[in-house]
């Protein structure tokens, strides 16, 4: 048996009802060889990516509406994977990766819960080069920018894995560091817009949530 407690959730998103496997709280920790110590993840950061948190509710919500035909997608920091589960439920050709060592295994479990075929998924540390991993369209990730540095690793993984026409789209819940992404993807050539929104159904205004959507090149994708 792992050392650490589950719970299961339940969450509408658009007509369906998904299914989740999460930590039991935000004080879960278990790391027996160390592995995830190596990676940088300290025991306080250790279950956030089990959590279902609203800014990934409000990905999800996206992805569910977004035009996605003909685009690879990836998504960082998946976590439990709510928004890709909804991608790969509309047949899109999507990525999800996380640097958690238990990201993968919960994402499965997720995926086969709501009767769904496995997802492609791919280890990645923002700040070591994948090549193997190929470009895309567009690239999604939600609650990312909890700390400033985050925003120029976002730049570089941008740099690496978006192609020439290309969107990036980050639900952010309102942390105060999105004006340094929007400055590194602007050096990069990407325009935004930014909607702020909801981060769950009935939250009423003024909205915290916002959902930035840059896009470089004729590109007509909508959040």
């Amino acid at each position: 048996m792992p050392g650490y407690a589950t719970r299961h959730e339940h969450v509408a998103i658009g007509d369906h009802d998904y299914h989740l496997r999460v930590l039991a709280d935000r004080q879960q920790f278990w790391d027996p060889d160390g592995h995830g110590e190596r990676l940088g993840i300290s025991s306080a950061q250790w279950a956030l990516f089990g959590q279902l948190w609203p800014a990934g509710q409000l990905l999800a919500r996206a992805m569910q509406d977004f035009d996605i035909g003909g685009k690879r997608i990836l998504e960082l920091g998946c976590g439990i994977g709510l928004a890709s589960l909804v991608l790969q439920r509309r047949g899109a050709d999507v990525v999800a990766s996380d640097m958690h060592p238990l990201a993968e295994v919960f994402l499965a479990y997720n995926a086969a819960l709501n009767g769904l075929p496995a997802l492609h998924y791919r280890h990645l540390q923002w700040d070591e080069p994948l090549p193997e991993l190929g470009r895309f369209d567009l690239i999604i990730a939600s609650d990312v920018l909890y700390e400033s540095g985050h925003a120029a690793l976002l730049g570089g993984v941008v740099d690496r894995h978006a192609q020439p026409l290309a969107e990036v789209l980050v639900a952010d819940p309102g942390r105060g560091n999105s004006s340094h992404l929007n400055r590194e993807l602007a050096a990069r050539g990407f325009d935004l817009e930014e909607r702020r929104c909801a981060l769950q159904p009935g939250d009423q205004p003024p909205h915290r949530g916002r959902l930035l959507h840059y896009t470089r090149g004729p590109l007509g994708g909508q959040a």
